[in-house]
């Protein structure tokens, strides 16, 4: 007696997607990509001295504030100016902008030397006219020159941005390596929010409500002892 061929069964969920763009994200904002992102902790190791984040759900909730009223939404809307830029002069224009943005010196380095090596090694390795410029708008630009989706790219970029905070906060802190992925899926919708809120977002939207990061990273270049550049 033959056997039924078995019936193909369906999630109801849509597959995977493949594009080789998806990988060259991902190899883009791994920790593996040779930025020495993990020297810089975004003024985390200041607030973790001062009492201001204590465990996993202090951290969370700063980390959640930096994304959605600081750093992150300001840094998805410069990731999509770069992006839509039509010519060097308005992406000159978008830079110049970043660099005012930052708060503090220790925040314009941090994205600066990111940046730059991020311009150096994309440009090399994809072959792309790719400048020296801060990480959020190299990315942008450089996703434009690759044409990979603007959108997907600022939640890979903002939920790398988060990894490495967590990251830090693993070195500053009692903070296991479960509960340290848990915070950062809990981060995970507050990523793709912001990426709608500020796809049509203009410049003069940049702004900073985080008051307490940027004051832990104007005091950060003072604390002793300190592990992190930033």
């Amino acid at each position: 007696m033959a056997m039924a061929a078995p019936m193909p069964m369906s999630t109801g969920k849509a597959p995977m997607p493949t594009d080789t763009r998806l990988l060259t994200l991902m190899q883009w904002l791994s920790p593996a990509y040779p930025l020495g992102s993990f020297a810089y902790s975004h003024g985390l190791e200041s607030a973790v001295a001062k009492g201001w984040v204590k465990g996993p759900e202090s951290l969370k909730d700063w980390l959640e504030d930096v994304l959605c009223e600081g750093t992150g939404r300001n840094d998805a809307i410069l990731l999509r100016q770069a992006f839509d830029a039509p010519d060097a002069a308005s992406l000159a224009h978008v830079e110049a902008v970043a660099r005012a943005a930052c708060p503090s010196a220790e925040r314009l380095r941090e994205a600066g030397r990111q940046g730059a090596a991020f311009a150096r090694v994309t440009a090399e390795v994809w072959q792309i006219d790719l400048p020296s410029l801060l990480f959020p708008v190299a990315v942008g630009r450089a996703a434009r020159l690759a044409d990979l989706d603007p959108e997907i790219t600022a939640m890979l970029f903002l939920q790398g941005f988060a990894s490495n905070l967590v990251s830090a906060a693993q070195r500053l802190m009692p903070l296991g390596q479960t509960e340290a992925q848990r915070v950062l899926s809990r981060l995970a919708p507050a990523c793709q929010r912001l990426v709608h809120e500020t796809a049509a977002a203009p410049l003069d939207e940049i702004a900073s409500n985080a008051f307490l990061s940027d004051v832990a990273s104007l005091t950060h270049e003072t604390l002793e002892p300190r592990i992190f550049q930033s």
